[in-house]
């Protein structure tokens, strides 16, 4: 048989690695109920309530095995705190009920750190203690840890309460109301018209009381296309639409060297654009010039 101080450094060892192992499979399983939980809201919210009574059983065995796992978790941590007590041949009556919890209850999980320090313990005191532990003859396993082990379905009373709690968090209207015959009766008596509500009719508006109304905006066609603005930003903190328009045309070179122009070439074409002018006053004045009019100004044009 090894020395007592060996096994207690070992068993302190699996404890820790215990720990930490009990506590990363709760936190995934409480992730995984999160999602089971969600899948039962769409179930309710689509009606199917049998098919979610079922699926909460599942829901409500891995709450209950999680309570397990922490439990166990509570105890490991209460052995780690009192060590020096595991020095002792006999097992001290303030840690027989946590030993003999663990012995009982880790066969139960899948968690292999647990299963070693249990088997640490049952090799540190005895095969008959750790066989007092597994039938439970002396009843120092924790209530609590039994009842957690029992495996029966779910009371419907607590299947009804989970369901009520996932629909409540989610946001679902169930269990759906139901009418009473008596209050179906008033309504039939409210409403004879074979079960069809018929909307009150409103009174029509007077003829002042349109005179003073204003015509909704979007009255008449709209264009097909809209721009929605641009939302303001870091960059671009006053945004604005910038439709397409045609382009804007600069004069080139030919143009350029048209304007630069002699003097007498600018005044020639002053006098032509005078005479011209002077010829459609005439016209719009009403004056029509003769036919001679007309000759001796081309012919001074000409020169």
């Amino acid at each position: 048989m090894a020395p007592s101080s060996t096994i207690v450094g070992k068993i302190k060892v699996q404890l820790k690695l215990s720990i930490s192992r009990l506590r990363m499979v709760q936190q995934k399983d409480t992730a995984i109920a999160k999602q089971q939980r969600r899948a039962m809201a769409q179930l309710l919210e689509q009606g199917k309530e049998e098919s979610a009574r079922i699926r909460v059983e599942n829901i409500i065995r891995s709450d209950i095995t999680t309570e397990l796992l922490e439990i166990l978790e509570l105890y490991c941590e209460l052995l780690l705190a009192r060590t020096g007590l595991l020095e002792a041949k006999e097992c001290d009556p303030g840690l027989e009920e946590a030993i003999k919890s663990i012995i009982h209850a880790a066969p139960r999980t899948d968690v292999k750190e647990l299963q070693q320090a249990r088997q640490l313990l049952v090799e540190k005191y005895g095969k008959d203690f750790a066989l007092e532990a597994i039938e439970n003859t002396d009843g120092k396993v924790a209530e609590r840890v039994l009842k957690k082990l029992k495996v029966e379905p779910p009371a419907p009373e607590l299947v009804t309460l989970y369901l009520k709690e996932i629909a409540r968090t989610y946001g679902v209207a169930w269990p759906k109301k139901e009418e009473s015959p008596d209050e179906q009766n008033d309504e039939d008596d409210d409403n004879p018209s074979g079960g069809l509500a018929v909307k009150a009719l409103e009174e029509p508006l007077s003829t002042a009381e349109l005179s003073r109304a204003t015509p909704p905006r979007d009255l008449g066609p709209r264009s097909p296309v809209s721009v929605a603005p641009p939302s303001p930003s870091t960059d671009n903190l006053s945004p604005r639409v910038r439709l397409p328009g045609p382009p804007e045309l600069k004069p080139g070179a030919k143009m350029s060297g048209l304007k630069k122009q002699a003097p007498g070439t600018d005044a020639q074409s002053t006098s032509k654009d005078g005479d011209i002018g002077r010829v459609k006053k005439n016209v719009v004045g009403g004056k029509i010039p003769d036919v001679d009019e007309l000759a001796k100004r081309f012919a001074a044009l000409k020169k």
